[in-house]
């Protein structure tokens, strides 16, 4: 393959040449070495290319979560020129029609369990190439045949679907095999401004939008991290616990592209929800880098096999995706002796913009810019503010996207001539460097005139021994202003609303104090995990 040296691709073809025995990645206790990757993602790509005859630059979409057929199939998708369009496991029809029509997606991987949803809109899109796989997919035979006969017939978690045409994963591999020996491996030339991902923003105002992702962008964010956090990479050694999905660019940055090229081994969890599969997961082996977010952290911690969960090797445990809270943080290094770095990062950015030092990382902040990465904040006028003072982050640096696909009017909102980004996140700049998130924009609460940011409120609340999980929403009034109100996961049932009103009014200004609080089993959340406070203010309109 002609590969320019600084490309993702570049990345990966190095890691298949220097780790070719060393494991690369783990799920269901079957695991693939970098040599089994590399000869299959061969394959499949010999299969794109050969035998449906796409093209370079024509888009594909894996909607799979972390299992092996994952990584297969992007490194397979790169090597034939292919852009990845990654695609949530969990989508409604409606979001799955607009994902595939959005990025004129021609050939479509989906896992079985969730191929009902697609294959009722299927005919509305521009799909016109079906793989399925099931979950077992990667596991040597036998093995392999009983664990799909059980989830299928047993278990019942294939629900019936149909497409005019499909074809399954490993048949797709068989023949991409074939075409291989008879065609050799095809030079599929990658430079650095091709496109590599669509990655699609949440869509929390409107229907999501394709970030544009090029080769570089996505490269330069591996070197950015390899030179900030080099306690991540070491060659040969790391065992990546993974639990975030690698359809998000966060996951998908650590555990495809950086960790796989310096050899790390990652270990992929299907499904972060079920806590006792987590723990199994991990028990052979020592976890050195734990990937993870607030939620996940403490949903761990929380649970009875925590106790059992080995982190005596754990040397690095990194969050992103949400804040992180102050006592999630202390009770992470408390019970695993290993502090949480603090990071941050949007689809926009590839992800990472900035994150905690593991030997300088300071509580309540977003750590430091990435090598070549500037920052500023500005106020509503566009007028960059001295340090110290809250405004809008504006990041700019080569991990910044090119834009969003087909919507050259978003772009503008959001990218200026000189390559500034912004986030629409509300931050402060410090003299030392470090960077504190308020808070999201659109969520900034207005109280009689005064900003209330949830984070800080709970920040606060998740300190009470008694509160599990926390999230704040303002609730709109007749007069114009907003209310405070805050939801809340109780460890112990007896716990009332004055307890937690009078426990932040302690530590909080009084107009940032709840004033309603409602108790819930649970919280809203997505697949990752965050808390989704906008479904909790969706339903609290007066």
């Amino acid at each position: 393959m002609s590969v320019h040296s600084e490309t993702a691709s570049a990345l990966f073809e190095h890691a298949f040449k220097a780790y070719p025995t060393r494991a690369a990645f783990t799920c269901l206790g079957s695991t693939l070495t970098f040599k089994d990757v590399d000869d299959r993602s061969a394959a499949l790509a010999a299969f794109f290319i050969h035998g449906l005859k796409l093209q370079a630059g024509d888009r594909i979409a894996l909607q799979l979560p972390n299992i092996c057929q994952y990584p297969i199939a992007i490194y397979a998708a790169m090597r034939a020129g292919l852009v990845v369009v990654n695609v949530n496991p969990l989508y409604s029809s409606r979001e799955l029609c607009h994902q595939l029509k959005d990025s004129g997606a021609k050939a479509l991987i989906v896992l079985a369990n969730v191929a009902h949803e697609v294959s009722t809109i299927i005919d509305q899109t521009p799909i016109e190439h079906v793989i399925v796989t099931e979950i077992a997919d990667s596991m040597p035979w036998p093995k392999r045949s009983l664990v799909n006969f059980v989830i299928k017939h047993v278990k019942k978690m294939v629900p019936a679907f149909s497409f005019h045409k499909s074809i399954s994963f490993l048949d797709a591999l068989k023949q991409g095999g074939q075409l291989l020996s008879q065609h050799g491996a095809t030079v599929t030339e990658t430079s650095p401004d091709d496109l590599m991902v669509l990655q699609y923003t949440g869509g929390t105002t409107g229907l999501a939008k394709g970030a544009m992702l090029t080769q570089h962008n996505l490269y330069s964010n591996v070197v950015q991290m390899k030179e900030h956090m080099p306690e991540f990479f070491s060659a040969d050694v790391e065992t990546f616990a993974a639990p975030l999905p690698l359809y998000h660019i966060y996951a998908l940055n650590l555990h495809v592209l950086a960790g796989f090229s310096n050899g790390a081994h990652s270990i992929l969890i299907p499904n972060p929800r079920d806590l006792p599969a987590l723990f199994k997961a991990f028990e052979p082996f020592k976890i050195t880098v734990f990937v993870g977010l607030n939620t996940l952290f403490n949903a761990m911690m929380h649970h009875p096999l925590f106790d059992s969960f080995d982190s005596s090797s754990l040397k690095v445990t990194s969050a992103g995706g949400m804040a992180l809270t102050s006592e999630t943080a202390r009770l992470w290094q408390e019970r695993t002796h290993c502090n949480i770095s603090e990071g941050y990062g949007l689809t926009e950015t590839s992800p990472i913009v900035s994150s905690n030092k593991i030997d300088a990382i300071q509580m309540g902040t977003i750590g430091t810019p990435l090598p070549n990465t500037q920052v500023r904040v500005i106020n509503e006028e566009g007028v960059v503010l001295p340090e110290g003072e809250a405004g809008e982050l504006c990041v700019k640096g080569p991990q910044v996207m090119k834009g969003y696909w087909g919507k050259p009017e978003a772009t503008a909102e959001v990218l200026d001539d000189e390559g500034w980004f912004r986030t629409g996140d509300i931050a402060v700049i410090q003299p030392d460097g470090y960077i504190k998130i308020v808070d999201r924009k659109k969520d900034m609460i207005i109280v009689s005139g005064f900003n209330v940011y949830p984070n800080e409120v709970e920040d606060v609340a998740m300190t009470h021994p008694e509160i599990m999980e926390a999230a704040v929403i303002g609730v709109p009034q007749a007069s114009g202003g907003e209310i405070v109100k805050i939801f809340v996961v109780a460890e112990n049932p007896g716990l009332s609303e004055e307890d937690v009103i009078s426990y932040c009014r302690e530590n909080l200004t009084a107009y940032k104090a709840p004033k309603l609080v409602e108790f819930r089993k649970e919280l809203p959340k997505s697949n990752v995990g965050k808390i989704l406070r906008r479904e909790l203010r969706d339903n609290n309109v007066t």
